[in-house]
């Protein structure tokens, strides 16, 4: 459980496991598809549905601020030769932004993955989108190709952070 002063009382963020079914996530979930089909074309998104998001290699984790749900963001468990974990469904609601709540939920992110003894996390994410290109690269993601099912995208970024394996 987290802490944040904002006037004279603390406001309690916790960062959870939640069930991407559940209202509240199907809301913030539209509200990141909308946000997305408004900035790239629908080639450009790729956007997991909440039924890929109930399987049981993808972590999908919701921050509560004092109790309400106002960011997700999930991890897929890839394991193939080349194994990873892909970011996915990052969202933060405008009304709470920059106040860290996206670097706690990234990395959650991080620590189920390392839980899983997967040290290699990676993502796509779109050119229009400055914050959240800023919030990998301080959290040490680097820019790499197209991996896994992608193809080369001008509006695409993916980028690829390795974990320390003694974590």
């Amino acid at each position: 459980m987290l802490f944040f002063m904002t006037g004279t009382r603390p406001q309690m963020l916790e960062i959870i496991p939640v069930d991407p079914r559940e209202t509240a996530c199907r809301a913030m979930i539209q509200d990141l598809d909308k946000y997305q089909a408004d900035l790239y074309p629908a080639e450009s998104n790729h956007l997991d549905d909440i039924e890929e998001l109930t399987k049981p290699h993808v972590h999908f984790l919701g921050a509560l601020y004092e109790s309400q749900l106002v960011g997700c963001g999930a991890i897929k468990l890839c394991k193939t030769n080349d194994r990873y974990g892909e970011l996915k469904r990052m969202y933060v609601s405008p009304t709470v932004r920059g106040m860290g709540i996206g670097r706690k939920i990234l990395n959650a992110l991080e620590a189920v993955a390392v839980r899983h003894h997967v040290f290699t996390i990676r993502l796509e994410t779109g050119v229009f989108q400055p914050e959240a290109l800023r919030l990998y690269e301080q959290c040490g993601y680097k820019k790499i190709g197209p991996f896994g099912d992608y193809q080369l995208d001008p509006l695409s970024v993916f980028m690829e952070k390795r974990m320390d394996m003694s974590s």
